[in-house]
């Protein structure tokens, strides 16, 4: 695991198989869903924009993806709501991001961590025009 980052407790259902292992692929995909989103490598990793503004990224150290969150009061939650999922490293002291643990998030939740985050760094106009239901997360730009 990444320095800095607590060891995972792999999430595991009932019958002792993990659950929630996502990754790269399902971060591109889910993340190209929302409108006007490109792909365009941050600190060497692949990363996800809207309006060129950088709403998530793939972490160096692997299995990680780096979100905004709308301040450090809701950084502060979703690190102590679910610390299996939600992480942060010194580096990110002080800024409205966490990491989210691909190994332990499920599709929903990470879909919607992903939006959240669009919204945050997407343009008021579209922000507005999503929630008129016109070219919002997971509906065509137009």
């Amino acid at each position: 695991h990444p320095p800095g980052v607590p060891p995972l407790r792999r999430a595991r259902d009932r019958d002792g198989a993990r659950v929630g292992v996502a990754g790269e692929d399902d971060v591109r995909r889910l993340a190209m869903a929302l409108p006007r989103v490109t792909e365009k490598p941050s600190y060497g990793t692949p990363g996800f924009r809207v309006a060129d503004r950088l709403f998530a990224r793939m972490h160096q150290d692997g299995g990680l993806v780096v979100v905004w969150c709308d301040g450090l009061e809701e950084k502060e939650a979703l690190l102590g709501s679910d610390p299996d999922v939600f992480t942060t490293t010194p580096h990110y002291e002080g800024h409205p991001m966490v990491l989210v643990r691909l190994a332990a998030v499920g599709e929903d939740r990470l879909r919607a961590v992903l939006e959240d985050s669009w919204r945050l760094r997407a343009p008021a106009r579209l922000r507005e025009a999503a929630d008129r239901g016109e070219g919002g997360p997971g509906r065509a730009a137009g």
